[in-house]
């Protein structure tokens, strides 16, 4: 096996001439082989110490099966990965713990078009485990990354399994809280922007959202899917303003569609905060740079990158760890309801 030195040390070559053995010598002594006489190994070790020379980790994982890697796999399309500041606070989290450990971070892009390549990837001996850290029910090759190596996703599963680790807030309460503000407020005539319907935080959100207009009596005026964006935002808010219903009130499943919606709002002489009260989702950065300022649920996304990072070290190393970890929403008051 080719063992690289450290750039500078002594090679693998002076250790064996030194020892007075063969290359394959010094190669079997580093990867732990039995294959070696007693005297054989004194010497090899004895001119390890003495040249102080230091295999490289790459070329030592080969014969361990460990990596020391790790893949963060976002299941989007690049534009919309850069463009949510959701995923640069999770990918923050994750940074932090994983910076702290003895393992690298490889982030994978994986748009559908990419999957099957991601997936041959992950699933030929590159990394020791994943992060999926965006999902949707069509992201079915994440199944078959799990049943490979060990994965932990961000947000619960489409489909999950007794097998599945995940670490997700909790979209139904925040959905519901949401919803709760506005009704405290006098508010009841109410829309909402939802996410994707084919991602559980979408659909969590939105069920939160319908449950508490059910428990005040009240049928939402308008539900429309953003699809999570800024661009899906203002064409769901130009669908339900459309319709010529009168709101007093919007609940938008996220902030990044809440900008979105502003601005269809707007063009429509409708001043957010003034003639409409908004709640958004997410507690990003797009919250405060709104004017008015977005009143929204936290959704604590840097920590929620640190569990699932720990969550996944404690894996790998035998420990035990949670399969689902559940972590609160807050509601966050500005001036935009």
């Amino acid at each position: 096996m080719e063992l690289a030195p450290v750039r500078g040390a002594a090679t693998i070559e002076e250790v064996a001439a030194r020892a007075g053995v063969s290359r394959s010598t010094v190669s079997r002594v580093v990867n732990g082989s039995t294959a070696v006489s007693p005297a054989a190994l004194e010497a090899v070790r004895r001119a390890i110490d003495d040249l102080q020379y230091v295999p490289n980790r790459a070329a030592r994982s080969l014969a361990s099966r460990q990596t020391r890697a790790i893949a963060l796999v976002i299941p989007e399309q690049t534009d919309r990965f850069f463009g949510d500041p959701f995923f640069a606070s999770i990918v923050a989290g994750i940074g932090e713990v994983i910076g702290d450990s003895d393992y690298i971070m490889n982030m994978l892009i994986a748009s559908d078009d990419a999957s099957a390549k991601a997936l041959a990837y992950l699933r030929g001996g590159s990394v020791d485990g994943a992060i999926v850290a965006s999902h949707h029910t069509s992201d079915t090759f994440l199944e078959r990354i799990a049943d490979v190596v060990p994965v932990v996703y961000g947000g619960r599963p489409a489909r999950v399994r007794a097998e599945d680790y995940y670490v997700d807030v909790d979209n139904v309460e925040g959905g519901r809280s949401a919803t709760a503000y506005l009704l405290s407020r006098g508010h009841r005539r109410i829309a909402t922007v939802s996410g994707s319907p084919d991602m559980p935080a979408g659909i969590d959100r939105l069920k939160g959202f319908r449950v508490e207009m059910a428990a005040a009596g009240l049928e939402p005026l308008g539900v429309e899917n953003g699809d999570f964006t800024e661009v899906g935002g203002a064409l769901a808010m130009n669908r339900i303003l459309s319709t010529g219903v009168e709101l007093d009130a919007l609940f938008v499943a996220s902030d990044l569609m809440a900008r979105g919606a502003y601005t269809a709002l707007r063009e429509k002489g409708i001043e957010p905060g003034r003639d409409i009260a908004v709640i958004g989702f997410d507690d990003s950065s797009v919250s405060t740079a709104l004017t008015p300022a977005l009143t929204t649920v936290r959704q604590p996304s840097l920590l929620q990158g640190r569990h699932m990072a720990s969550v996944l070290l404690d894996i790998l190393a035998g420990r035990p760890a949670a399969h689902a970890t559940m972590l609160p929403t807050e509601v966050v008051e500005r001036a935009s309801a």
